[in-house]
This record gives C-alpha cells, sequence and structure tokens, in this order.
C-alpha cells in the first residue's frame, strides 16, 4: 500500500506548501494554509466520467455562433442575474449564510423550470422524507423531479450518466467526499476534487449543474478558492436572516453581467419575486425626520432607489465611532473628511452612523452625496424634504463629479413620485428626453447642501 503524504494547501490560491507556515509565501495572505492528505487515487478510475478518445479540434468559422438555448424560469429575477437563463453545460456556484435560502431557492427552480426538463436533486444535508416535507411547504409539485440522498461523489456521478437529467442541483458540496481520498467532506482536496468530476460529467453530457457552497466565519465561500475560478458562474445570497429582503448577485458570470442583482423576500411560502425593489425599499420611510436621505444607485440594467440613514451623536471615547452598514466604512471616512474641510462641518469629536435600509449595500460612487446629505442633515437637524432624491460622486476639492446613466436615474425617481433631483452640473446635459421633475444642478458639495435644506 503507498505511504500517505500530508503537506499543506492554500485555500486562498491553491499553493502547496511542505509545512504549515502563518503566511502563504505564494499569495501573502495569513492563517490560509490548511491540512491536506494526500494518497494515490486507485480504486476511482477513469471510467466514472465519459471520456473521449481525442479532443474535438474545429476551425473558428466551422463552429455553430448561433445563440445557446438557455433553459428559462418563471422567476425574472433568478434569470437577469444568470444573464438571460440557465445555460447547457453550464457549472452554478450557489452561496450564502446558513439559512439565507439556498435550498429554498434550488427547489423553487425546479418547480418553475420548463415542463419538459427532468431535474436531479441530490442532497447530502437531508433525507428524501424532509425534502419531500420542505417541497410540500413551498408547493413544489412537478412530477419531473427526482431526489437522491447521498454523499459519495461517484454514486452522483453513476446517477446522472443513468438517468441522463437536463438539470442536475448539488446540496451541498461540502458534504460530498471522493471515498479514493483519505481526507474528511469539506477539506480542500476533498471539495476541489469532487468539483472538478461535476464540471466535467456537465461539459461532457452538456447539462447544467447547480453546486451549493457554505461559507465560513468570514463570509467567504468554504473550501479552497481556486473552486470560484473553477466554476462558470458564481451567485451570493445577501440579507439578514431576520429581515425579509434577499439580495441575488453574481460575482462571477461567464454568460452574462457580473452587476446584475435579483431582490427576492422570503415568505411563509418561499421565496417571493420583488418585481419593484425601489418600491419595496423605500415602504414605511419616516416623514419629517432629519438624517434620511435617498439614494439611486445603478444595479445592472436597472436604477434602484434606497433610503440611506445617517445618525451622528456626541461620542464619549477619545477616539469617535465611525461605522456603515451597506456602505464602504473607507469611503465614510472621505466623505466626512471632506465635509469638515471644504464645508466647515465639525465631525471630530462626535460618532458617525450610517445604514442603508433593507440590507442593500450600495458601491457605486454615486452615493456619495446623499450620504453627505443625511450626515449634514443630522448634524444640523434640518429635515431634506420628501420628494427629493439625490445622486452623485464627490471629489477631494468638494467639488461634485458626474456620473453616468443619468436619464434611467431620473426617470425612475420621477415614477416613483419624486419632484425634485439634485445632481452634478454637468449631467444635466446628458438628459435628452423631457422629464416632469425638477432638475437642481450643483458644482460643488456646498451647493447640494444648501438645496437640500433650504
Amino acid at each position: 500500500m503507498a505511504k500517505t503524504k500530508i503537506n499543506y494547501v492554500c485555500t486562498q490560491c491553491g499553493a502547496i506548501q511542505p509545512k504549515w507556515m502563518g503566511k502563504c509565501p505564494d499569495c501573502g495572505s495569513w492563517n490560509t494554509l490548511v491540512e491536506n492528505v494526500e494518497a494515490p487515487i486507485s480504486r476511482f478510475a477513469s471510467s466514472a466520467v465519459p471520456q473521449t478518445a481525442k479532443s474535438t479540434v474545429q476551425k473558428l468559422e466551422q463552429i455553430d455562433s448561433s445563440e445557446e438555448q438557455r433553459y428559462l424560469t418563471q422567476m425574472e429575477e433568478l434569470n437577469r442575474v444568470l444573464g438571460g437563463g440557465i445555460v447547457p453545460g453550464s457549472v452554478v456556484l450557489l452561496s450564502g449564510d446558513p439559512g439565507i435560502g439556498k435550498s429554498t431557492l434550488l427547489l423553487q427552480i425546479c418547480q418553475t423550470i420548463s415542463s419538459d426538463a427532468q431535474i436531479l436533486y441530490i442532497s447530502g444535508e437531508e433525507s428524501l422524507r424532509q425534502i419531500k416535507l420542505r417541497a410540500a411547504r413551498l408547493g413544489v409539485t412537478t412530477p419531473n423531479l427526482s431526489l437522491s440522498s447521498t454523499t459519495n461523489i461517484e454514486a452522483v456521478i453513476e446517477s446522472i450518466q443513468s438517468l441522463k437529467p437536463d438539470i442536475v442541483m448539488v446540496d451541498s458540496i461540502q458534504t460530498m467526499n471522493l471515498s479514493a481520498l483519505n481526507s474528511s467532506s469539506g477539506s480542500v482536496t476533498q471539495v476541489r476534487e469532487c468539483t472538478q468530476l461535476l464540471i466535467n460529467i456537465a461539459k461532457t453530457m452538456e447539462i447544467p449543474v447547480f453546486i451549493v457552497g457554505h461559507v465560513n466565519k468570514d463570509g467567504a465561500i468554504a473550501g479552497p478558492k481556486v473552486m470560484e475560478h473553477m466554476v462558470d458562474a458564481v451567485l451570493y445570497f445577501e440579507g439578514e436572516r431576520n429581515l425579509s429582503y434577499r439580495i441575488l448577485r453574481a460575482i462571477k458570470n461567464r454568460y452574462g453581467s457580473t452587476n446584475e442583482i435579483g431582490v427576492f423576500e422570503m415568505g411563509e411560502n418561499g421565496l417571493d419575486e420583488v418585481t419593484y425593489p425601489s418600491k419595496a425599499m423605500l415602504e414605511g420611510r419616516p416623514e419629517n425626520v432629519s438624517g434620511t436621505c435617498v439614494a439611486c444607485v445603478i444595479e445592472g440594467s436597472r436604477p434602484i432607489l434606497a433610503e440611506v440613514q445617517a445618525l451622528v451623536s456626541k461620542s464619549g471615547y477619545a477616539v469617535p465611532k465611525r461605522m456603515a452598514t451597506g456602505f464602504d466604512y473607507n469611503r465614510l471616512s472621505l466623505i466626512l473628511a471632506v465635509l469638515e474641510k471644504r464645508c466647515g462641518y465639525f465631525f471630530g469629536t462626535l460618532d458617525a452612523y450610517i445604514n442603508v435600509v433593507g440590507g442593500m449595500k450600495l458601491d457605486e460612487p454615486a452615493a456619495d452625496l446623499p450620504i453627505a446629505l443625511s450626515l449634514v442633515s443630522n448634524l444640523t437637524d434640518k429635515v431634506i424634504p420628501d420628494d427629493l432624491v439625490a445622486f452623485g460622486e464627490i471629489g477631494l476639492a468638494g467639488e461634485m463629479r458626474a456620473v453616468n446613466r443619468v436619464l434611467v436615474r431620473v426617470k425612475e425617481a420621477q415614477r416613483l413620485g419624486f419632484k425634485r433631483c439634485i445632481l452634478p452640473k454637468q449631467c444635466i446635459a446628458a438628459i435628452s428626453a423631457e422629464v416632469d421633475i425638477q432638475l437642481i444642478g450643483v458644482s460643488t458639495l456646498s451647493q447640494a447642501l444648501s438645496a437640500a435644506m433650504a
């Protein structure tokens, strides 16, 4: 019997080291080396995955360039995130916090997919009876759904080869194991090798595969980082379990944009689509309260209006506290510095808190202006009008910088009943169509503050 070998694998870059070190010498990440037990693979032969005698070589002009046939679900939010539907032969990694709705979404896909598609759902975490009970609660009654409860990846491959389903779902990859490897389920080697086998079967048989991946305590997908490079698309569920809204974001997609998001609401019967996220995010807005402003950002192909709240209070510590939920902390520090240096507002001994309502994350620079307006509004206790929306990037000189896709932002604000819009002055020229909303163009942050709290 061959002797096993122990080495250490970096979960970030996949580099192999002969001994454990606190810092990976290849990528520089700290505390990412985990123990890996290697043994020669002898029992699980290559027959598990169909192999061709030689690779197929075609000239570029001989390849069919027609639009690929995609499986469309009845969930438009999911179709948008996937880039227009499920591509045959694609491998999609779905991740998110525990209990956020990953398994629920997969079962609902089974119900909403086309009626003639055969689906194989493989669970390594639940028994068949548990899946049946959850399917009954979600109203999943499709006769084309086949279930299997196993953690053996060889059995999974054999089931796919014998049934030849149209779509395969694996929940989750951390529970799968290859018996030829001595390491336990969820280890770097097991996750990497099991994922590779699923990718091989997906590409060979042109079957789309959904893989559920767990996350670690830092929120990153558990297992080797290289797994994200192996798959075709990585979808991530955002949101808090105690909040109803869930945001599905594509952080990688070979068949579509990575800027698209899908908004869902967790209800008694599973995940419901939120067709108009802006309207849902603004429900229950407080009226005549200082420290709140509406921002308009672009998520993929559509504009979304979100409420930004700020709270400024006297600090009880030598170093004031800064906290941002749904907004970049470093960007908040930059805006506070500009407000102090260029506009004369003092935050040096005050705590500053920023919260984006509804679990949204504002990554776009266009959210700078509403953040600044809400901070000054709460500091001076002056109310920003409820019918006002703002967007614009703030420069270090206190100037307002232009943003893209101005017309769609303004039209979305107009559709939701807003009467005034503060935006960078140079953006007004980009509005070609007539709009029924007052446009207030500003060149500096001081002008924007004066216009908002006049």
